[in-house]
């Protein structure tokens, strides 16, 4: 067993998250639900199933039709305001980049990175699902050349550059499709772009929404979709996936400027590889044992690692018949070319959870993996009960967790890899590790913390009031007004334990803010985003950061 513990020049570190699932609206909620094992896909009553151009009424009383629902929660509303967007901008703007946009905010306020004070070049890589949007907007008729340009502007292939013009973003931006590897390729990409020293940070991210979500499918056999709209990855049950939708940005920044900025850090990328299997395989949609397991062996070669090194693999696990058996049969061959060890790797898939995700379902299994890291604990694989009979787990390194695990900290650090497939053959295989420890705290470091609670009206500094961290209370908070074009927000930070209830000061401080704003502004107080709650736990910023760009009160938590 390797521990090389590599070089932090080639070390990226993953500073801030943020994603929307089927059943969690932030990554702490998905972090529940993945270790509570709980399952997002729903049955959708008769009545509720909603009109597609796909799913004519005849197929929807096909006795092989799946009336289930995936749902990315709040996939049809934005807050156009918010990003300076007129209605009709908004109204034609695919609901993928409206979805991806916010999410991207999101995620640089996780990271408490603002593009408009940062000095250095930002890059964005990101994919979008293929979308009907622009054909039903088209279908409406009567579009002049200009509503034409605008149109084909706002649909989802400028995902990239458009979410780079709305958020200041003056890297690299680059929009992408590798099918069900979108994501993790995009996390890839943003490595490489990172360890030239083409972008000092980098958001890599992905989307995928289909409209309506609420549709159901019909199940044909052979296909890859499940008959009972339940995904059983690894299980002797497993038949098929369910399509689901879902969102999801990371901000990756070199684990050396992390440190020295010091940034909360969720976990590290040690290594990353993407290939393609080429012609070598019986068609265009079928995976390939030789593909798989040669970008494995090349992510676990940069990343200076063997298999033996790695404690977790979060699979591409679709639960189908024909790719459950190849995927684990790649991965054992790559195993084998550093291990003969049995049993000793846990293995596990998201999607029996949220369903699979498309382009985003890379970025899915990224996320899942380095929480798990980060909260010491592996998630069980929902339905798994006895292994697929077609696996040889018997004789190789895997075994599927089938219960929440405990996963501690050690004397060597914890490494889980993630791996994403797409259709047509371009695969990718990522190495994760555990973040570094932060270092203590100079003695002429204040022991505090600032927490920024942001939202543009009451209700919505509320909900983030609501998912504070256990055991923080407010005393004497203190306030800072300020107005961003088009996002008037306030924000209110309680300083320490005891005194009022973060709400009751919550509120007061957003009264205080709200009436300072300026005559005619008042309209836009009535918003629904400028963030998402607070960030998930974890060591601060050494200067005490976690802001929001939107607004700003400061105070100081123990």
């Amino acid at each position: 067993m390797s521990e090389n513990n590599g070089s932090a020049g080639s070390d990226i570190a993953i500073i801030g998250i943020a994603s929307r699932f089927p059943g969690s609206a932030d990554a702490r909620a998905f972090w529940r639900n993945l270790r509570e094992g709980v399952e997002s896909i729903s049955r959708v009553p008769v009545e509720a199933l909603e009109p597609s151009p796909l799913m004519s009424e005849a197929v929807r009383h096909h006795p092989d039709f799946v009336p289930v629902a995936a749902e990315l929660e709040g996939g049809d509303r934005f807050d156009a305001a918010f990003f300076g967007m007129a209605p009709r901008e908004a109204e034609w703007m695919d609901p993928q980049q409206r979805v991806f946009l916010e999410c991207a905010w999101t995620a640089l306020e996780d990271a408490a990175l603002d593009p408009e004070r940062f000095a250095g070049k930002i890059s964005l890589y990101a994919g979008a699902s293929a979308s009907l949007h622009s054909l039903a907007m088209l279908g409406q008729g009567n579009l002049d050349p200009a509503s034409f340009y605008e149109l084909m502007s706002t649909s989802a292939e400028n995902l990239a550059t458009r979410a780079s013009f709305k958020l200041g973003l003056r890297g690299e931006s680059l929009s992408l499709y590798t099918a069900c590897s979108t994501g993790l390729v995009a996390v890839h990409m943003a490595c490489q772009s990172l360890l030239m020293r083409q972008s000092d940070v980098a958001l890599a991210g992905a989307v995928r929404l289909a409209m309506p979500q609420r549709s159901g499918y019909l199940f044909q056999e052979g296909m890859i979709l499940s008959p009972d709209g339940h995904c059983r990855a690894f299980d002797a049950r497993a038949a098929g996936t369910v399509p689901g939708n879902g969102v999801a940005v990371v901000v990756l920044k070199p684990l050396e400027d992390a440190r020295r900025d010091g940034d909360r850090v969720y976990a590290v990328i040690r290594g990353s590889s993407i290939n393609n299997d080429g012609g070598l395989k019986v068609g265009y949609t079928a995976p390939s044992v030789e593909g798989q397991a040669d970008v494995i062996g090349e992510a676990l070669a940069f990343a200076g690692l063997d298999a033996g090194d790695i404690g977790y693999v979060e699979a591409h696990g679709t639960g189908t018949p024909l790719g459950d058996p190849i995927e684990v049969a790649a991965l054992t061959r790559a195993y084998r070319r550093h291990t003969d060890r049995k049993g000793y790797c846990a293995l596990g898939s998201v999607k029996p959870n949220v369903g699979h995700l498309d382009t985003a379902a890379g970025l899915a299994g990224l996320i899942k993996a380095t929480l798990a890291l980060a909260h010491e604990e592996v998630p069980p694989t929902l339905h798994f009960e006895r292994p697929n009979p077609a696996i040889d787990f018997a004789n190789s390194p895997f075994f599927v967790v089938d219960r929440l695990r405990p996963w501690p900290r050690g004397p060597v650090p914890r490494r889980a890899g993630v791996s994403s497939f797409g259709i047509g053959g371009t695969n990718a295989h990522a190495v994760l590790e555990e973040a570094p420890l932060p270092e203590p705290a100079s003695p002429s470091v204040r022991p505090t913390q600032v927490v920024t609670l942001s939202g543009r009206s009451a209700e919505a500094l509320d909900a983030a009031v609501r998912d504070r961290p256990p055991g923080w209370r407010p005393r004497r908070p203190t306030w800072r007004w300020r107005t961003w074009p088009s996002r008037a927000t306030w924000a209110a930070v309680p300083s320490s334990t005891g005194g009022p209830s973060w709400r009751r000061t919550a509120r007061s401080c957003w009264r205080s803010c709200a009436a300072r704003e300026a005559p005619g502004r008042g309209e836009r107080r009535g918003g629904t985003r400028a963030g998402r709650g607070l960030p998930v736990p974890g060591p601060g910023r050494a200067d005490g950061g976690h802001g929001t760009r939107a607004s700003r009160c400061g105070a100081r938590l123990p």
